[in-house]
């Protein structure tokens, strides 16, 4: 296999998959994925703090309900446990936080069924 054949089965993967790919990787190899600054370069103290930054729990926000709200509505209901009545006045009231401080990997797929759903979704 070479490695453009590699690269072209990695596009294909979904996140969750390519999530766990990396971790096979990790533990198979003894690496880390985690980017480390590079001695002498960059800011130094600029660059620690932007590592201590990076966000590990994301915000799902409903940006809007698209075409088919019912569909948007039924998976609202499954993420959050709220009534049908709650969920629709969520979905109704968009822009709304469907879930706050999901992990990456939860609110990559929260944000998939509700894209999947014909929803509009931002993680922040």
């Amino acid at each position: 296999m070479t490695v453009q054949e590699i690269m072209d089965a990695v596009k294909e993967l979904k996140v969750m998959e390519l999530s766990e790919l990396v971790k096979a990787l990790e533990e198979e190899f003894g690496v880390s994925a985690t980017p480390v600054a590079v001695a002498g370069v960059g800011g130094g103290a600029a660059d620690g703090a932007a590592a201590a930054e990076a966000k590990t729990d994301f915000d799902v926000v409903l940006v809007e309900a698209g075409s088919s709200k019912i569909n948007v509505i039924k998976v609202v209901r499954e993420i959050t446990g709220l009534g049908l009545k709650e969920a629709k006045e969520k979905v109704d009231s968009a822009p709304q936080t469907i879930k706050e401080a999901a992990p990456e990997a939860e609110a990559n797929e929260i944000k998939e069924k509700l894209e999947a759903a014909g929803a509009k979704v931002e993680l922040k």
